[in-house]
């Protein structure tokens, strides 16, 4: 039996139509740990961040994709979320080693105040890859 502790990783997004720059930062999160759990948008938050024809999948399809990936061991479907403290008590509960996201991510810095919450390390792992966007893919 393997006592020792699992390294948890933790990545958050909408993940609406999966497209190669998603897969990639899947894959690279993943090497920061043994475990990624994803937390995943709620249709409206994504609705009310990228507009009213988005999301294109549903919250439990968008999952089901996610699962089938090798990569991530868990999915959390969160619900619709505003407040910063709502996301807290959730990355609380999970208690990650490391919280990975992309340079340039515009909300690093919600992630970077979430890490020094559960003492986490902030990880960047990939660059934005190539110019993949589910917006632009979709011409919204």
């Amino acid at each position: 039996m393997n006592s020792q502790k699992k390294t948890i990783v933790l990545v958050g997004g909408c993940f609406d139509v999966l497209h190669p720059g998603h897969v990639i930062f899947l894959e690279e999160a993943k090497k920061m740990g043994d475990k990624l759990i994803v937390l995943l948008e709620s249709d409206e938050k994504i609705k009310k961040i990228k507009g009213v024809n988005r999301p294109v999948h549903k919250q439990k399809m968008r999952a089901l994709v996610l699962k089938a990936l090798k990569s991530v061991d868990q999915v959390v479907l969160l619900p619709f979320i505003e407040a910063e403290d709502k996301y807290d008590a959730i990355v609380k509960k999970i208690k990650p080693d490391v919280i990975a996201t992309t340079q340039g991510d515009p909300d690093s810095h919600h992630k970077e105040r979430a890490a020094k919450l559960v003492g986490a390390k902030l990880k960047y792992v990939t660059k934005l890859a190539g110019n993949y966007s589910t917006s632009k893919m979709l011409k919204i």
